[in-house]
């Protein structure tokens, strides 16, 4: 081993020879540290963790059985459709995943055997289809390459899959000789995306254009393609991996030794010059560790300990980690950070670096108490910035990882929590739904196949003794998929040429390798409490980070002055009461459907007095908003259309209305829909005959909601739908929208009336302008459909796909315009400030979802409807200063950002982002 890499596994053999004794040695140094635990914590019981262990074992049945009974061939299961998504006719992820996950961990050899036989019956890799050349060597082949390591150890055994071939690894052979051609650049870097069927550059392909790949897309490659070389003898696999990691590590910044997120995949060049550890590179750091530990070569651990190196100097700030600029890494490149991240600490574990693993670790957990999940994405001072939580499982991973490690106790309850909040906010009738928003608990019809193939395994693993598990998992090494290959792989077919291009490193820190690959017995020596002493300072973190509102009402009476206005007393069309919000910096402004908003800009206060009364106000606004949206709080409704050609296949989620025709306890109200005249709705009707037994469209906009019921009522309109006047707005980018009274009595509103955003309205719109006669159904949740109706004609695949707008989404009171991965680029830009609004001008007590508008330039503080303390949250560019001249209780991330790079990043951002949610098959 080189001065460049670690101490703590220096041997005196040979170092070639000295590879072949990484399993008898203990390659993951950590997986020895079992019976090491924590002074301090009360250690679990083996019954409490046999229990929590099935308790996983019953979440993954619940998981991937709705998956085999509802979505099987498909993709991935929509657990709350209860039905498959199936992208082009691509093979299985789920199935190449979780087959293995069986036998690996529960034990369950019959069920491993029957998910082998139905990947080779049903999985087909000749598809005209394009897929992410990332996603499908980490899922689809690091599937089919874990599962043949197993099932050659269970024929091996002599009990199971006695008939069993090799066929699961030459269809990995198969797959891996299709994403060969993507690797024709002159770089070696690979294309992002290539077509099975017909490969790269072709018409029919339709890829072979692209100019950009992610650092990890690239990097992380090596552990599965160098699998399929050492399994088949094939060195071409290792090769073309080995090349694009050679190309990467020549790119890097020399005088940082940092790599950005993105690269030109001809020139080399680099697109994105930011850099940390979370989305767009986490996996390449990832591979170059792991690659050493399974392939036995120097060179990565060098190129491994020389980026570490630089991550501790510039990225490290515990327990944060934040991006940096790779040409100017003591300037940091965003004031948030992603979920990604959260993989790190175990990898630091892994690397033998425990103390940042564990602030980092913790730091996590704080916010994952305070919001249920990790957010996509939080700021440096923990305030949520994409509210998105697609069951990843990372943090699981790391939390495992540590607990191997420590040993503490600790770390069981880290992982009993998860699987508490999972059962309770994340568990639906046909799986596990991601969140759509972490603070509302608003779910999104997807459940990933990584969470099948990660989450549960980590989790069991967590709880499991070595005896409960029926191989050694010593014995293998974990892809960043959670796939498990042998290390005894280190020593077959050692034929590839390995060109050594490590060959400059900068000085480096040994401080940073004092304790790779440790041995867990020196690792606490005299300390038992090691790992709660370093915790113990950051147990508040999170919660300190948000200042609270400063009431000054007794200094006020003191000095004789007037006490601050009161949220309770504030009326809207007082002109004393506007005065006093202009002084505290608190801006009304008059919406277009008569509500009014609430932003305040700190900056314009009279007094820093002033302002604090303004942040108390706005605090106390939040409190009255929540206190009354739970007592007016409804689930939401459905909008189903009936006729031909749909036939009930298309369910729009609807918002409901705190007024009118509750469609929970009565039934529901069905007829043909027809557009008001005027289309507001904001007078008397002009087309009283064409909406007279129909249930009118209306769009959003200019009036009170109520007044637009009470006039197609009175046009004798048996029902509303209400069309949001924001074109792209959706329910797939936007939490519940809940529409409020007008203040004074509505019991004179007998018709139901239901929201639909512009997405869900305009499919109701095209459908009158393709159809004529569009019947629909207004329910509170969706009905059968008519099979006699359905058989009479088929509805075409077009409104079939629409269907996938049907999605349930938990109850929500707020309106927010939030960033999602999967939205266009021109609304995820359009991230705008929680902010509050009142339903009435004259009534501060009707309050209403929040409608936002801002100016992305300035600096606001706004308030949001769950009562957190936001400094335009979800929005990077907010920011003049850095976090800690708004914030004084965070005494970390100290560079200072412009605001001209903060914008300048921003579309960058967003685009990675998008591209990760793309590279999905």
């Amino acid at each position: 081993m080189s001065e460049a890499g670690g101490r703590g596994c220096e041997s005196p053999v040979p170092q070639r020879a000295r590879w072949s004794l990484v399993a008898a040695t203990a390659a993951f140094c950590l997986v020895s540290a079992t019976s090491v635990w924590t002074a301090g914590a009360e250690p679990m019981s083996r019954e409490e963790k046999q229990k929590l262990g099935n308790q996983v074992l019953e979440m993954f049945d619940h998981a991937y059985g709705n998956y085999m009974e509802h979505a099987y061939p498909a993709d991935e299961l929509m657990p709350l459709t209860c039905r498959g998504r199936v992208r082009g006719q691509e093979p299985s992820r789920v199935l190449t995943q979780g087959m293995a996950w069986h036998l690996r961990v529960l034990n369950k050899t019959k069920e491993f055997e029957d998910a082998v036989r139905k990947v080779l019956r049903d999985v087909n890799l000749d598809n005209d289809v394009v897929v992410s050349v990332f996603e499908t060597n980490i899922r689809v082949l690091g599937g089919l390459l874990g599962g043949h390591s197993l099932a050659i150890m269970l024929k091996e055994k002599g009990e199971y899959m006695q008939w069993y071939n090799d066929e699961l690894l030459q269809m990995a052979k198969q797959l891996g000789y299709k994403l060969l051609p993507a690797f024709n650049t002159t770089s070696g870097l690979p294309y992002p995306r290539i077509n099975l069927k017909f490969g790269i550059r072709k018409p029919e392909a339709r890829t072979g254009t692209e100019t950009d790949t992610c650092t990890a897309c690239a990097g992380t490659l090596i552990l599965e393609f160098a699998a399929l070389s050492r399994f088949t003898g094939a060195t071409i696999f290792e090769e073309y991996a080995r090349k694009a990691l050679d190309f990467l590590w020549e790119k890097r910044q020399r005088s940082s030794n940092l790599v950005g997120v993105t690269i030109n995949i001809h020139t080399g060049d680099w697109v994105r010059k930011d850099s940390g550890v979370g989305a767009g590179i986490d996996s390449y750091y990832e591979y170059l560790l792991k690659a050493y530990v399974l392939l036995g070569d120097d060179s990565f651990l060098e190129r491994f300990n020389t980026h570490y190196d630089a991550i501790m100097r510039y990225i490290s700030q515990p327990p944060l980690l934040l991006d940096v600029h790779i040409h100017k890494p003591m300037l940091n490149a965003r004031t948030w950070m992603d979920a990604l991240l959260a993989f790190f600490p175990g990898l630091q574990v892994l690397k033998g670096d425990i103390r940042p693993a564990i602030e980092t670790h913790e730091m996590l957990y704080q916010v994952i108490k305070k919001h249920n999940f990790l957010p996509e994405a939080f700021t440096t001072d923990f305030r949520v910035h994409w509210a998105q939580h697609p069951l990843r499982p990372e943090f699981a991973e790391s939390t495992y990882f540590l607990y191997k490690a420590t040993g503490d106790p600790y770390y069981l309850e880290v992982g009993k929590t998860l699987i508490e909040n999972l059962n309770k906010y994340a568990r639906v009738p046909c799986g596990f739904a991601a969140m759509k928003d972490v603070r509302t608990g608003s779910h999104e019809d997807r459940m990933d196949s990584f969470f099948l193939a990660e989450m549960f395994k980590y989790l069991y693993l967590l709880f499991a003794d070595k005896e409960d598990i029926i191989f050694d998992i010593e014995d293998y090494i974990f892809t960043t998929e959670a796939h498990l290959l042998p290390l005894w792989l280190s020593t077959t077919n050692q034929s590839i040429s390995k060109k050594n291009t490590t060959s400059e490193y900068t000085e480096l820190d040994d401080s940073n390798f004092d304790w790779t690959c440790p041995n867990t017995q020196i690792l606490f020596p005299n300390d038992p409490l090691y790992a709660q002493s370093i915790r113990e300072p950051l147990k508040n973190v999170v919660d300190k980070s948000c200042p609270r509102g400063i009431i000054r009402v007794e200094e006020s009476f003191r000095s004789g002055a007037k006490p601050p206005l009161r949220a309770r007393d504030f009326m809207a069309t007082n002109p004393e009461h506007l005065e006093i919000l202009k002084k505290m910096g608190v801006s009304l402004i008059h919406l277009k459907d008569g509500r009014v908003q609430l932003v305040q800009h700190a900056i314009q206060a009279a007094s820093s007095i002033d302002a604090e009364d303004g942040l108390r106000f706005m605090q106390e606004m939040i409190e009255l908003s929540s206190q009354q949206q739970k007592e007016q709080q409804l689930p939401p409704r459905a909008v189903q259309i009936v006729s031909h050609p749909f036939f009930g296949r298309v369910v729009l989620t609807a918002g409901p209305a705190q007024f009118g025709l509750d469609l929970s306890k009565h039934k529901e109200t069905r007829g043909f829909v027809a557009s008001s005249k005027p289309y507001n709705g904001c007078s008397e009707l002009t087309n009283p005959e064409a909406v007279m037994g129909k249930i009118a469209l209306i769009q959003r906009g200019q009036c009170m909601f109520a007044e637009k019921a009470r006039n197609i009522q009175n046009a004798g309109a048996i029902g509303g739908i209400v069309i949001d006047d924001n074109e792209g707005s959706s329910s797939d980018t936007a939490p519940l929208f809940q529409m409020a009274g007008d203040g004074k009595d509505t019991d004179d509103i007998k018709i139901p009336m239901l929201f639909l955003f512009s997405k869900e309205g305009s499919i109701i719109l095209d459908a009158i302008r393709e159809y004529e006669e569009v019947e629909v159904l207004l329910s509170d949740k969706a009905k059968d459909r008519d099979p006699e109706m359905e058989n009479e004609e088929q509805p075409s695949s077009e409104n079939d796909s629409q269907n996938q707008s049907g999605e349930q989404i938990s109850s929500s009171s707020q309106e927010v315009d939030l960033v999602d991965q999967e939205s266009s680029e021109e609304n995820s830009v359009n991230s705008h400030p929680e902010s509050l609004s009142l339903a009435d001008m004259d009534n501060a007590a009707s309050i209403s979802p929040s409608e936002q508008t801002s100016n992305p330039t300035e600096n606001h503080e706004t308030t949001n409807l769950n009562g957190e303390c936001t400094d335009l949250d979800n929005q990077p560019q907010e920011q003049s200063e850095t976090e800690e001249d708004s914030n004084p209780n965070v005494s970390w991330g100290k560079k200072v950002q412009p605001i001209d790079s903060i914008l300048a990043d921003w579309n960058e951002d967003i685009e990675a982002f998008e591209m990760m949610e793309k590279d999905e098959l």
